[in-house]
């Protein structure tokens, strides 16, 4: 049975099995400081997602701003990870480590940025196009992006996990899409990771039901053939497993009275590309 237990804004606790935190005002204006911080980062990004650059270069960029901006990476140094962003390119699902590899025209590409920001995690993720992208990769993002939206649509309280899962397959597979299960969204707030766990495929009516106060991510990803992925030997980067094209976008939610709160929004209104 899952439990709820609401908690102060300076509650630094390590996650408890099945506890899921309940926050209040002063913790979501925390959230919705360090999302925007998260968002702008990937709006100033924009610019520079031309083939030729780096993913290193577009790392040393999320490094700096973040930085700059006043905050920590949370990324750099978590369980052993060296950078301060995911790059994920084409097939690679997640966890793209950042390095030597020049974007190429035709790539979609995945940027995933947390800062963390007076102690708050903002936790967001979005597609790029790099110059002239086929149709078949720029449809993929475009339900990638409905799917998450979909979901959102379904975050409010009384709600269950699993409506929120249910929107996102059932708009997935309408296009024949596979929706990987290996990875998933999790709560979040002072802690990176937190309970509960959000898959993104699931019978609606089932799971933790959706209370105010609760913060976690939704982060489908959506590959154009199976839903096969494989870790690579770096111990971080997972790839679909027929190299099929895999997208992805993501967003800090908070369940608020009357619906949800979208921490991560674009400030610029660079939700989906083209941007």
């Amino acid at each position: 049975m899952t439990e709820y237990v609401h908690v102060s804004p300076d509650d630094r606790a390590e996650p408890r099995s099945h506890v899921i935190k309940l926050h209040g005002p002063e913790a979501f204006a925390g959230m919705r400081k360090a999302g925007q911080f998260a968002a702008s980062i990937l709006d100033a990004l924009v610019p520079h997602i031309v083939p030729g650059i780096t993913t290193g270069e577009i790392d040393d960029f999320v490094h700096r701003t973040i930085l700059d901006g006043g905050g920590v990476p949370a990324t750099l140094g978590y369980r052993g990870y060296t950078k301060s962003c995911c790059t994920s390119i084409n097939h690679v699902v997640c966890h793209g480590i950042p390095g030597d590899k020049a974007l190429k025209d035709g790539d979609i590409v995945n940027i995933d940025v947390t800062p963390i920001l007076d102690g708050w995690h903002g936790d967001t993720s979005r597609m790029y196009l790099v110059g002239d992208v086929s149709i078949k990769a720029r449809k993929l993002v475009d339900v990638t992006y409905e799917c998450l939206m979909l979901g959102l649509e379904q975050a409010r309280p009384g709600n269950r996990m699993g409506d929120i899962s249910h929107a996102i397959q059932a708009h997935a597979e309408k296009h024949r899409y596979g929706i990987v299960r290996d990875f998933c969204g999790h709560g979040l707030g002072r802690l990176f990771h937190d309970t509960p766990e959000v898959v993104h495929a699931g019978r609606p009516g089932t799971g933790p039901e959706l209370r105010p106060g609760m913060f976690f991510t939704v982060e489908p990803m959506i590959n154009i053939g199976r839903a096969d992925v494989k870790l690579l030997d770096d111990g971080w980067t997972a790839v679909t497993r027929d190299r099929s094209l895999s997208a992805q976008f993501e967003h800090s939610i908070g369940i608020s009275e009357d619906g949800h709160e979208v921490f991560t929004k674009s400030p610029a209104g660079f939700d989906k590309p083209p941007y």
